[in-house]
């Protein structure tokens, strides 16, 4: 059982949320996630602007009957893995070892989070 002194400085959970550690956790998730949906909610829909209002452009035959927009569909689903792919291994090098490291704290239950 924790003390009252203990209980008046928040959880663990609140410890560990107002620690610098986890501040810099976020922010380095942040900084990869958001630009990353960006991209890739502005190349979707530049596909679905591009099939909207540029039939022509997207029925351009490439060989047979393989099109632009078919193509570009395509991409979507490589677009899709490269994105995955680059997200594992920016959580191997960057996040792994920061969250580890927090979610040890918080299992041991050491009150003292920012030391």
């Amino acid at each position: 059982m924790s003390s009252p002194a203990e209980r008046s400085a928040g959880t663990i959970y609140e410890q560990v949320q107002a620690s610098p550690e986890f501040r810099a956790f976020r922010g380095r998730l942040r900084r990869y996630v958001f630009p990353m949906t960006a991209i890739f909610l502005a190349w979707y829909l530049a596909y679905v602007g591009l099939a909207s209002y540029a039939p022509e452009f997207m029925s351009i035959r490439v060989a047979g009957t393989i099109t632009v927009g078919l193509l570009i569909g395509l991409a979507q689903f490589v677009s899709t893995f490269v994105i995955t792919t680059l997200y594992v291994r920016f959580a191997e090098r960057e996040l792994d070892g920061p969250a580890a490291e927090l979610r040890a704290r918080v299992e041991s239950g050491h009150q003292e989070v920012g030391a």
